[in-house]
């Protein structure tokens, strides 16, 4: 009987196990004589973060071109977002090729790089405000609510959804959406949840749960543990991918976490930690180590990764993502297409982007920890697989999604980034009145009227 064997693997494949070791922040100038504690230690991270151009240069000093400067200079000045880089970002980043660095993208805003925003645009692009009840909280699935209980982060991306309330105002933005902040604005939030017999799924986010106070994430764990219908409580955080040394240094925040984890446990309700990952370059030995501890304690951490251009968005890269994110023990859950957000459309992707990497990534690791490919549909609709348009004008840039569960009746619609269509296209799109000409073609072909838009 002839048996198949399969041929030795090719030693390239298994890259992804192959994290950044040692000192490498010491090949940054102001990070040369830093030893490993100080590097480790969540507070200096925290002190020395990038805020302005002027830190960026006194940081990396002669590492890239006065140019280079410049158009950060720039970038930071035109930004929506407010800019703030963890020593460990910055160390991460390829300094010999800034501008195609994924971590500097995401991060770093250079004005050489910007492209006009999608004129179909909205600040506040998934609506969220619409379906928040009372400050902070955002009630749009019928047995889940978002609670925001803070508006600041460890460090702030270029592409929040959320960049309407989070962090302080801009040259861009000077007057953001009001979160609820303290303790006593929280309460609002809570009786919310309570009087809704309907909402079992809680997910904390902000902002960033990084950034509270270990007595804090205490109050609000047993706050929402203690009403009898909450079954599942997530914690979101970017923080293990942008300071993973805050779990291994902040020893009060990490018990807070895992006594929430383990009272929920207890009492027969789930609690974990959402977290954010982009690129590979992103998980070190420090992220392993971080992650070690929180497997060992039982905290189950999930990953919501966004299609970023020139990120991820290749296939060789999102399977490397997704490996060695399992490799450290995250489980790839999501993969988000990126939101119609102010002032970063050089990072959007098209739905046929990210429909092709499914493909690709599906098939190259076990199936459940093969991540979903996600649009969250502009205008409220929720998170809808990427692939389940009911309809795609391909050519002009226009998905249309329907949410029967969460908005009946109502279409939803991505566009993809303008400046990947063909220039028909483009010249198109320079027409606000052919550009209602496009949206209604694209209703009418998924069968509603265009007073069905949401």
């Amino acid at each position: 009987m002839q048996h198949a064997v399969k041929p030795p693997v090719d030693p390239a494949t298994l890259a992804y196990r192959n994290l950044r070791e040692g000192e490498f922040w010491r090949a940054i100038p102001a990070y040369a004589g830093v030893d490993e504690a100080t590097f480790l230690d969540h507070i200096w991270q925290g002190r020395q973060s990038i805020k302005t151009p002027e830190e960026l240069l006194e940081t990396i000093v002669d590492l890239v071109p006065p140019s280079f400067f410049d158009d950060a200079r720039e970038g930071f000045r035109r930004a929506p977002m407010a800019v703030r880089v963890s020593p460990y970002l910055i160390a991460s980043i390829d300094w010999n090729r800034p501008y195609e660095d994924p971590i500097r993208r995401q991060f770093i805003p250079v004005a050489s790089q910007l492209l006009s925003d999608h004129p179909r645009l909205t600040f506040d692009s998934l609506h969220e405000q619409d379906d928040s009840p009372v400050p902070g909280l955002i009630h749009r699935y019928i047995d889940k609510a978002l609670f925001l209980p803070l508006n600041t982060c460890p460090v702030y991306c270029r592409f929040c959804t959320r960049s309407y309330a989070i962090g302080p105002d801009t040259e861009e933005v000077d007057h953001k959406a009001r979160l609820a902040k303290t303790p006593k604005e929280w309460q609002d939030a809570f009786a919310y949840i309570a009087a809704r017999p309907e909402l079992e799924d809680i997910v904390i986010s902000g902002g960033d749960t990084y950034q509270l106070a270990p007595k804090m994430l205490a109050l609000i764990g047993d706050a929402l543990l203690a009403i009898p219908h909450v079954r599942r409580l997530r914690f979101a955080t970017k923080g293990p991918a942008v300071m993973p040394m805050k779990i291994l240094t902040d020893h009060a925040w990490t018990d807070a976490l895992t006594t929430i984890v383990e009272r929920g446990r207890k009492c027969g309700k789930e609690v974990v930690l959402h977290t954010h990952f982009n690129s590979p370059n992103e998980i070190s030995w420090i992220t392993q180590k971080a992650m070690r501890v929180l497997f060992e304690r039982g905290i189950y951490v999930r990953n919501q990764t966004v299609l970023i251009r020139g990120v991820n968005d290749d296939a060789a890269t999102m399977t490397t993502l997704v490996k060695r994110l399992e490799y450290v023990n995250v489980h790839p859950y999501y993969v988000y297409m990126h939101d119609l957000v102010k002032g970063v459309e050089e990072l959007r992707t098209s739905i046929q982007t990210a429909v092709d990497l499914e493909k690709h990534v599906r098939g190259a690791t076990a199936g459940f920890n093969t991540p979903l490919f996600i649009c969250d549909a502009p205008g409220g609709g929720g998170k809808r697989d990427v692939h389940s348009f009911e309809y795609y004008d391909r050519e002009n840039g226009i998905a249309v999604y329907t949410a029967p569960s969460v908005k009946p009746g109502k279409f939803f619609l991505y566009f993809d980034p303008i400046d990947t269509l063909s220039l028909a296209a483009q010249v198109r799109w320079q027409s606000p009145a052919l550009q209602d000409q496009m949206v209604a073609d694209a209703i009418a072909r998924s069968g509603g009227p265009i007073g069905a838009l949401a």
